[in-house]
């Protein structure tokens, strides 16, 4: 595959169009976004995971490449979401990240994922507990970010990816190198390969720069994410 692309255009009334019903939270990444990297890093019939799936894009684009997919949610609401956007080629699971080894058993060749963001001013409530927790703490969630993209290299095929979109962020006076501390944690067990910045074409509130991480296994070689 080719190099990593050093940017690529994203465009905010894309994100706007799939926004999910009920004036719900915008999606983390686009549909086109999702597209680009199944279609570069996967072949039909191979396991895409998301382990924070949220509101389903990685499971839907997948499916409608035929790929299979298979996703893990915390809150129940938005499970029932996604089942209602895909079929018999994906599956998600109502259930917590942290324990992703005990939830999905089949090798998979690529993880495409958004984690829930936490500010380093440690805003109370916990996203890796569906916000519901006051229990958030930097480097507590950094850590967990940590252990379960372990968890997803032990998934991984030989030659498999995992890409991260996930962006630094402003709030007040306040900002976090989150895209930064997200690749340290998650290169404790995987090796970077690179990264793309996504330039929106209007900047999304909060977010300082927006990126997807390449992550490949310890002593692969580069390859491409679109």
């Amino acid at each position: 595959m080719g190099a990593v692309r050093p940017y690529m255009i994203q465009r905010v009334d894309e994100l706007l169009a799939q926004r999910p019903p009920d004036d719900q939270e915008l999606v983390h990444f686009t549909e086109s976004l999702a597209r680009s990297v199944i279609e570069e890093l996967t072949s039909p019939g191979d396991l895409v995971l998301d382990p924070f799936a949220g509101y389903g894009t990685t499971l839907v684009v997948a499916e409608r490449l035929g790929r299979r997919a298979i996703g893990i949610e915390l809150v129940a609401d938005r499970v029932e979401q996604i089942r209602s956007r895909t079929g018999a080629g994906s599956s998600v699971l109502c259930g917590d990240a942290r324990r992703l080894t005990e939830l999905v058993h089949e090798p998979v060749t690529l993880c495409l994922t958004s984690p829930p963001y936490l500010t380093s001013n440690d805003h109370p409530e916990d996203p890796l507990q569906g916000y519901e927790v006051d229990a958030g703490d930097y480097d507590s969630y950094l850590a967990a970010l940590g252990d379960v993209f372990g968890q997803v290299a032990d998934l991984l095929v030989p030659g498999g990816h995992v890409v991260v979109n996930v962006a630094n962020t402003t709030q007040g006076d306040v900002f976090t190198p989150l895209a930064w501390d997200v690749a340290r944690v998650v290169s404790q067990n995987l090796t970077l390969l690179g990264e793309t910045y996504l330039a929106w074409d209007t900047l999304l509130p909060g977010v300082a720069s927006d990126h997807c991480l390449l992550f490949g296994q310890p002593g692969g070689t580069g390859a491409a994410t679109r």
